[in-house]
């Protein structure tokens, strides 16, 4: 049987959705093309049941699905060349010596068919489904909507513990969302503040600085912490606050019930501050659920979520949107040198210093790429480990 056109977006959407995950590819130059491919293919997607059950007595709409169906098929294979070297790259790192590593992690970019190629790629596809979507008006297509649920390729538990000198640059921003964290809005009980940024740009950094703060620590009579698990289920984020605010959950008695009443309990009368790590729920049913059980704590409760999409945090309605930026250059300088090299150690090596100062300015302030290249470069102290990746091609594109 013929894929059918819904299919393929779907399978498309959770494909774009898995990639989101490979922090660096996104965080270097491509994460831009792959939103609004995204974009447009969700767009797409939501009158496509709708025209596949009114093809049969429409030529003209089976002519326009044949030619979606041909762009998604372009599509889908420029996103399986990303996973194929999302892939290789984290096999590599995981396994490859500390050279071949560093290698790679330039080759892993460079197999992206270039940056500016790919880009140029996948605008292109874009602009061909744009003219598609325009061309979908003539058939009166009526909007179904369907949940898409992403699969991602890997996704690593975070806590809420940070050692502050591994911190650069992040004052500001700190200070910025204390405020709406200890003069939240009166006219609500409970308050939610969103910090937004690219993977790799120290969101869930960020989020920990604030949550272990002295003064923060001493506003809240209770403190939370979940990574929340990439499906947004309200019963297992129950269970996790639960567990992270130190209560006991039953494997074999808790059900639904037991646990909204153990969680109200919990928080009644205390204010309260939660961290909701990495969401992607963008589901506006789910989201109130889950806020409506949170209602119980004192005035000035405050959730603080991290995620990527700004769609996320829409459905959230916070009363503050802090938005991340990437490190100065001072900043960016100093946490390459504290991941590159040992404790004064960079002051015995002045020959790689200029070096590092070209590397950190092709980082453009994203804090992974900063870290990961200091720490491939670890203890090396020989001029042309650090020149193969100053020198690199990757830096051209």
């Amino acid at each position: 049987m013929a894929d059918l056109a819904s299919s393929l977006a779907s399978s498309l959407l959770k494909k774009l959705g898995s990639l989101v995950y490979q922090e660096l590819y996104l965080a270097w130059g491509v994460q831009s093309d792959l939103h609004k491919l995204e974009s447009t293919i969700s767009i797409l997607k939501i009158v496509l049941l709708d025209a596949e059950d009114k093809q049969a007595n429409n030529p003209m709409l089976s002519i326009w699905l044949g030619r979606l169906k041909n762009m998604l098929y372009v599509a889908e294979d420029v996103v399986d060349e990303l996973k194929y070297e999302a892939l290789r790259k984290q096999a590599i790192t995981t396994y490859g010596s500390t050279m071949a590593k560093v290698c790679h992690f330039f080759c892993s970019f460079m197999a992206l068919s270039s940056r500016l190629k790919l880009a140029h790629k996948i605008k292109d596809i874009r602009e061909r489904l744009d003219e598609i979507n325009a061309d979908k008006v003539q058939f009166n297509l009526t909007e179904r909507h369907e949940e898409v649920h992403v699969n991602p390729l890997w996704r690593e538990k975070t806590h809420s513990f940070i050692d502050p000198s591994t911190v650069f640059g992040r004052d500001g921003d700190k200070e910025e969302i204390k405020k709406s964290l200890m003069h939240p809005n009166p006219t609500r009980n409970l308050n939610i503040i969103a910090i937004v940024g690219l993977g790799g740009m120290g969101k869930t950094t960020l989020a920990k600085v604030v949550y272990n703060d002295k003064s923060v620590v001493k506003h809240f009579q209770l403190r939370m912490w979940v990574c929340v698990p990439e499906n947004f289920n309200v019963t297992r984020l129950v269970k996790d606050i639960l567990k992270s605010a130190g209560g006991r959950v039953d494997k074999n008695s808790s059900n639904e019930d037991t646990l909204q009443t153990s969680l109200r309990e919990l928080l009644k009368d205390k204010r309260f501050l939660l961290v909701l790590d990495d969401v992607w729920n963008e589901n506006r049913n789910k989201w109130t659920e889950l806020r409506d059980l949170l209602n119980g704590g004192s005035h000035g409760s405050v959730i603080v979520v991290t995620t990527r999409s700004h769609r996320v945090s829409s459905v959230l309605d916070p009363v503050y949107t802090h938005s991340v930026e990437g490190l100065s250059k001072e900043e960016s300088l100093s946490l390459f040198v504290k991941c590159a090299f040992k404790e004064g150690e960079d002051k015995l090596y002045p020959n790689l210093l200029p070096i590092a100062d070209e590397i950190v300015k092709k980082c453009k302030g994203v804090p992974l790429a900063l870290k990961s290249l200091g720490g491939l470069l670890y203890s090396k102290v020989d001029e042309s480990e650090w020149e193969l990746v100053r020198g690199n091609e990757i830096w051209e594109l």
